[in-house]
């Protein structure tokens, strides 16, 4: 499994639920009595969950640094442990979810089995489809060169960062029943005034290391050829940007798709 840190994490899921919630309408959120987050990472979506249940909430996740921030951040009950092997004896909660964990996983079917086993109730997967993300920019070169890095890094990554709308075939396929699911868009958005993280994040672009970060993926597909052309284009993007910040008109919207999906454990059907 890749790991992420805490700073990726926040990143990626700021401002997630704060519009609408109702997208996970069908966790029965108010009727749970206990909730696990399996890889909490750093608990974006556990404080969620802690706010709109009168259970307890558990966080898990493999990364002990992750868990620590989780706990110290959260307040809420933390262990380190393995997604696909969970420390719980059977149906030790009545809803085992996760948030964008299956998709960097090499066998999600292990971990939405081993969520089956702990779970007297509900499954919940929160996981995005990658290959449709939308992108807007005031940068023209921005839009089609994601698209390319997107497309490279999907068919590279090794997992099935594309996952989103085939988790309800995959919960089917382990046995959960009553399976159903809702679409969530999580939009970021980039404009005036720029925080000091959107000032990084144009610098990254422009000096190279945000394509630098994800080398590895890009080289399986790509050409030493294609991936240095890729590379240059993406520097000359990146400049673009940060030439668009100094003067105050750049702006950037992107939109993440989240399927929430939702099963009931065998047991409970």
């Amino acid at each position: 499994m890749r790991k992420f840190s805490k700073s990726y994490l926040r990143r990626t899921r700021e401002g997630m639920w704060d519009d609408s919630r109702d997208a996970l309408s069908d966790l029965s959120l108010g009727d749970r009595t206990r909730v696990l987050d399996a890889g909490a990472g750093t608990g974006e979506l556990a404080r969620v969950l802690d706010d709109e249940t009168p259970g307890d909430v558990v966080c898990l996740d493999a990364d002990p640094e992750l868990t620590r921030v989780a706990r110290e951040e959260t307040g809420l009950q933390t262990l380190t442990g393995d997604a696909t092997r969970l420390p719980f004896a059977d149906d030790a909660f009545d809803l085992v979810v996760c948030q964008a964990l299956l998709v960097n996983l090499p066998d999600p079917a292990a971990a939405v089995s081993a969520f089956a086993r702990v779970s007297s109730d509900l499954v919940a997967a929160v996981e995005p489809n990658n290959a449709d993300v939308g992108v807007d920019s005031t940068v023209a070169a921005e839009v089609p060169l994601e698209r390319s890095v997107r497309e490279a890094y999907i068919e590279g990554v090794g997992t099935n960062v594309a996952l989103g709308d085939r988790v309800a075939t995959l919960f089917e396929e382990v046995g959960l029943r009553d399976v159903r699911t809702r679409r969530y868009y999580h939009q970021k958005t980039v404009e005036p005034p720029y925080d000091q993280h959107h000032l990084e994040s144009a610098a990254r672009k422009a000096n190279g290391a945000g394509i630098d970060a994800h080398e590895t993926e890009l080289r399986r597909v790509l050409s030493e050829a294609e991936y240095d052309a890729l590379r240059r284009d993406w520097r000359e993007m990146g400049r673009a940007v940060v030439e668009q910040m100094r003067e105050g008109r750049y702006r950037r919207a992107e939109v993440v798709p989240f399927d929430v999906t939702v099963g009931r454990a065998p047991e409970a059907a």
